[in-house]
């Protein structure tokens, strides 16, 4: 026969007075942990008890009840309760919903109050989401959410904005697929399909790190920190239709501007306005852009204006700040620290008087008939206004004729009072999604020549930071000059230079890399020249006795200046014809270059140069990308990446190599003993002898000749 299966039978329940009730030593939470008591108050006052206590009755000596009840599970629940007594919101006799334990069950009071704390299953982060989003479409505000679960409102947006991810990797997020720091980055954009493509992208590789996933769903915007979004403002950009994204769950800079296009079209009209305005001052031609490249002023003459007198008012307050600014220090002499109160204030004095020095300069009208403006924005996102620049074929009185644009060249302004024409922004290369545009897979094993104009922009900036350290280091400069005048005297060196004549021609950067000017060499070049050229005399004729006046260093330093304007570095392709520099001459310029480089001790990467896509990695084969990385982060990182493609291998390589120290060949120290080499070299090399940045050089890789065609589709 088959024995019957016994029943279970199951504690019953009762409603208990609350003043019956009384805490259990038996009960295992010591610990505070979760919602705090008064918020469980709370919360039972608005929705009443969900839970009931589990209490057994309390024995006499003789085993009889007391009629009195002790809890082992439900503590937290008991004092919420006596808390809502206390303030008289609950009564002392109200009935509280309890499971009574028979008092004969061999299970102890521990063991229900361990069972009760550590058999409840939590509940999985996305039905929390997905019951936010519930309370949210049915009326229920993200302030009423937060209430209600004693929660902040950023908790509340960041779990409505995880479930609004695209369903499909909220399946792959249930099922453990992804992570749900991997989700979170996913929040960066609404748009559910592009979602779904960068997941189908990168869910077959191993590479998943949440940047990578920001990164890919933001390429094709804009940060808000980029200067245009600072110069045209957020709430403009916002006003005129565009969208933002933003990262709830981390630091996002401000976020990302989606409508590129509608960016730069509010930073023209923007720029075009206040041309404009400028132009009423009568100026002849106006410039306008985005960003103006190096040396853009190189060639024009500046215009010495005078800065416009401080006001009866502007220096009484001037007086009144200094005044304040002294008695404030007066007061806290001695301190170890000032007051937060005091220091903020002095910080807003410095501030408005250095506003006061800021001058508006005032220029004859004669002069500004004949000049000209630049109108930009600075890397800060600030408009950018350069006035008072003359062209030499403006040096002669204007004419009464219609005036021409700038030399006739196209984009240029002419404006002589009349408003400016439409800005042009001009870009120096073609990118698609964020990238030069080259072939993205190399199937050639062979190392190709580094591109031509990649080359010349490499030695654009080294040329310019070799330029910064010459000029502060005199002997080296006065060392350069002399081999030069050496060169040019003594006949046993060439058959030309017999006569004692020196000129400094000054190389310009036809080819560059975008933000040259803002690299530190530019900005120190650039603040060294203009404190010479503000002590410098105004006439020529006073020039020499006031050269004659200086001391032997101030001479020593304004030569090693003016000497290292004379610094050309830079890689062209050469000419075997004689229609320009011979690939001998190049050469041999380098190699000149190197010999002074390691005189003055060049050191690229402190002059602040670092591999990113836009500048290097981003334009060379996959072979080259991953020879970067072995040299300057180790096998094993090429290893980590030497599977992606070529794009997303660029943006890994630079991460990787950020902090390296690593620079490419073309940047490199020369070795010493490979620049003596060089000058025992008298007859032309062959392509073995030249570096490999530059060996087999003779005609244009299919990759330079693809990024030609791109420059003159930009020109």
């Amino acid at each position: 026969m088959v024995s019957a299966v016994q029943k279970i039978t199951l504690s019953s329940s009762r409603d208990i007075p609350f003043n019956k009730l009384v805490l259990s030593q038996s009960n295992v939470r010591r610990v505070k942990a979760g919602v705090s008591i008064e918020e469980l108050a709370e919360d039972i006052a608005r929705r009443t008890l969900l839970q009931s206590l589990n209490v057994r009755p309390v024995l006499d000596t003789e085993g009889a009840e007391t009629g009195m009840f002790e809890i082992p599970a439900g503590g937290r629940r008991y004092r919420a309760l006596e808390l809502l007594v206390k303030q008289k919101r609950l009564a002392k006799t109200a009935p509280v919903p309890c499971v009574v334990r028979d008092p004969a069950t061999t299970i102890l009071a521990e063991d229900d109050s361990l069972a009760e704390n550590i058999q409840r299953a939590p509940l999985h982060p996305l039905d929390q989401f997905r019951a936010f989003q519930t309370l949210r479409e049915r009326g229920k505000s993200e302030e009423d959410i937060a209430a209600a679960f004693f929660t902040s409102v950023n908790i509340v947006k960041q779990r409505l904005r995880l479930a609004s991810v695209s369903p499909a990797l909220l399946e792959v997020y249930a099922d453990d697929g992804m992570s749900l720091e991997q989700l979170m980055a996913f929040t960066v954009t609404a748009d559910q399909g592009r979602q779904e493509q960068v997941w189908q992208a990168i869910s077959g590789s191993w590479q998943k790190e949440p940047y990578q996933i920001r990164r890919m769903l933001t390429e094709k915007t804009v940060r808000a920190s980029d200067r245009r979004a600072v110069f045209v403002g957020l709430d403009a950009y916002e006003a005129a239709g565009g969208a933002v994204l933003r990262d709830l769950f981390q630091s996002d800079d401000g976020g990302w501007l989606e409508d590129v296009p509608l960016l730069d079209r509010l930073v023209t009209e923007k720029l075009t306005a206040e041309a404009k305005t400028i132009a009423a001052e009568g100026w002849k031609w106006i410039e306008v852009a985005i960003d103006f490249p190096y040396g853009h002023t190189r060639g024009l003459r500046e215009l010495d204006g005078v800065s416009a007198d401080l006001t009866a008012e502007e220096q009484a307050t001037i007086e009144a700040l200094e005044a304040e600014y002294a008695r404030l220090e007066a007061e806290h002499d001695g301190a170890d620290e000032l007051p937060d109160d005091v220091d903020q204030r002095l910080g807003e004095i410095e501030t408005a008087l250095g506003a006061f020095n800021d001058r508006p300069v005032i220029y004859q009208p004669a002069d500004i008939a004949r000049a000209g403006v630049f109108v930009g924005i600075d890397a800060e996102g600030k408009l950018l206004v350069h006035r008072g620049y003359v062209r030499p074929v403006d040096e002669v009185p204007p004419v009464t004729e219609p005036e021409q644009g700038r030399g006739g060249e196209p984009g240029a302004a002419a404006l002589d009072g009349a408003e400016p024409s439409a800005p042009v922004v001009q870009r120096a290369v073609i990118t698609i999604g964020g990238q030069v545009a080259e072939p993205d897979e190399e199937d050639d094993d062979a190392v190709k020549p580094l591109p031509d104009r990649l080359l010349t922009e490499l030695t654009a900036e080294r040329t310019l930071a070799l330029r910064d350290k010459l000029a502060i280091t005199p002997s080296v400069a006065f060392q350069s000059v002399l081999h030069k005048f050496c060169l040019d005297v003594f006949s046993r060196y060439s058959s030309y230079g017999t006569k004692m004549e020196i000129s400094l021609r000054s190389a310009s950067f036809p080819v560059q890399a975008q933000g040259l000017k803002d690299t530190p060499a530019a900005k120190a070049v650039d603040a060294r020249h203009k404190t010479w050229e503000q002590r410098l005399p105004k006439d020529k004729a006073d020039l020499w006795d006031w050269l004659t006046g200086l001391t032997g260093d101030e001479q020593a330093a304004l030569f090693a200046h003016c000497a290292s304007f004379g610094v050309n570095a830079l890689y062209e392709k050469g000419d075997r014809y004689g229609g320009g520099a011979t690939p001998h001459a190049v050469e041999q310029r380098i190699a000149d270059a190197d010999r002074i480089a390691l005189a003055v001790d060049l050191d690229m990467v402190a002059s602040g140069w670092r591999p990113t896509v836009e500048n290097y990695l981003g334009r060379v084969p996959k072979r080259r990308i991953l020879e970067a990385v072995r040299e300057g982060a180790g096998e094993r990182a090429t290893q980590l990446i030497d599977h992606l493609k070529k794009g997303d291998m660029a943006k890994e390589a630079e991460r990787l190599l950020a902090e390296s120290g690593w620079l490419p060949e073309p940047l490199r120290m020369a070795d010493a003993d490979q620049a003596a080499a060089v000058d025992a070299a008298e007859p032309e090399l062959g392509d073995e002898a030249l570096p490999e940045f530059l060996a087999g050089d003779d005609g244009e890789t299919p990759a330079d000749q693809a990024e030609e065609s791109h420059m003159i589709a930009a020109e």
